[in-house]
């Protein structure tokens, strides 16, 4: 493996450490998603700190979103490295459960992988192997709503080119699958301000997931149910529509307003957090003792969109609207624009209101 070091790239040190991952599922592959035009491996150390610095200065993130980036030229850089907790994924929980390769790709100019960097993945994902990754190697939008890693990079994830005893040049389009092959529909509704489907997040997906064990329609799952909707919740929801007597589109295993009411007994709502009390306790909770808790469950709500976001560490969403909460709010105040007294960690209701979104309802 060509490896290059953090040291050796230049990195800048993280604002914090990052969480430890001993072992998890896997690892997802994931590619720039903006223009990249190849170049000579010269300037591959600074893109690699164009990329954290953007990362930093432009997202408010800790350090470099990935684990490692592989560069055209087959060279493996280390990003955060092996074993740390990464920020590229989507949410909290899938950057626990995956680990996170970037491959300098773009959506336009170099858009498919040389050679050279086929292998360097292939040595990323042994590596990670060698410190508890798992044998899942899947793209960004398995199990996110992404275009990520683009098509000809995803080709390579689904046709096993990445495997690291595979030998010889990628394989060509993987053939057809037959039209009896069930593949399990790929979107999401929002119902009651709620989003469910493919790629939804939050309590409301893991909800539906109990339910649907109680029920015996549990069989898909191999780790589960979760927060994150994924193809065996879809599947699972398909067998409950059929059992009800749904065929065709209407059991594709996406919810709607009738089955998911007969399923939950009831249609889950969005919790509303109040902007009066969430402001209340950002200014009482860091000067209370440790753990104080103003508003707990709105400050919770508050806290798990920050670490949806990537601004707070998820062993600090604990209902307390402490200093760590107030730092992590003003960074994300920071991401969207605001500066000096407007980015104080202190909420308003118009960054209060976009941290909302799919998450919460604001309230006075």
């Amino acid at each position: 493996m060509k490896f290059v070091s953090r040291a050796e790239w230049g990195a800048r040190p993280p604002r914090n450490g990052h969480p430890a991952v001993p072992a998890n599922q896997g690892v997802k592959v994931h590619y720039l998603g903006a223009p990249y035009s190849a170049g000579e491996h010269g300037t591959c150390a600074a893109y690699m700190r164009k990329v954290q610095n953007s990362h930093m200065d432009g997202n408010g993130w800790s350090d470099f979103a990935y684990n490692l980036a592989v560069c055209e030229h087959g060279y493996v850089f280390e990003g955060r490295g092996r074993n740390a907790q990464n920020a590229a994924n989507g949410t909290t929980t899938l950057n626990r459960t995956h680990f996170a390769v970037l491959a300098f790709v773009g959506d336009s100019g170099h858009t498919s992988p040389t050679a050279e960097q086929t292998a360097g993945l292939r040595d990323a994902i042994a590596y990670l192997r060698a410190h508890g990754a798992g044998r899942e190697i899947r793209g960004h939008r398995d199990g996110y709503a992404t275009d990520c890693p683009g098509g000809p990079l995803y080709q390579l994830v689904t046709s096993g080119a990445l495997e690291p005893d595979a030998a010889g040049p990628p394989p060509g389009p993987a053939p057809e699958q037959p039209a009896e092959t069930p593949i399990p529909a790929r979107y999401r509704v929002t119902i009651n301000g709620l989003e469910y489907g493919y790629g939804a997040h939050g309590p409301q997906v893991t909800a539906v997931g109990e339910a649907l064990v109680r029920q015996g329609y549990g069989t898909h799952y191999s780790v589960g149910p979760g927060p994150d909707w994924s193809d065996a919740d879809t599947l699972n929801y398909a067998s409950y529509q059929r059992s009800l007597g749904y065929v065709g589109g209407d059991a594709d295993g996406v919810p709607g307003e009738v089955t998911l009411q007969l399923l939950l007994g009831r249609l889950p709502g969005q919790p509303e957090v109040s902007l009066a009390h969430v402001v209340a306790a950002a200014r009482t909770d860091p000067g209370a003792a440790q753990g104080h808790q103003t508003y707990g469950a709105e400050a919770l709500a508050v806290e798990q969109a920050l670490a949806d976001e990537g601004h707070l560490e998820q062993q600090w969403v604990d209902g307390s609207f402490g200093t760590r909460t107030v730092a992590a709010y003003a960074a994300y105040q920071r991401s969207l624009g605001y500066v000096g007294t407007d980015a104080d960690g202190i909420p308003g209701r118009r960054s209060l209101e976009r941290l909302a979104t799919g998450r919460f309802t604001v309230t006075d």
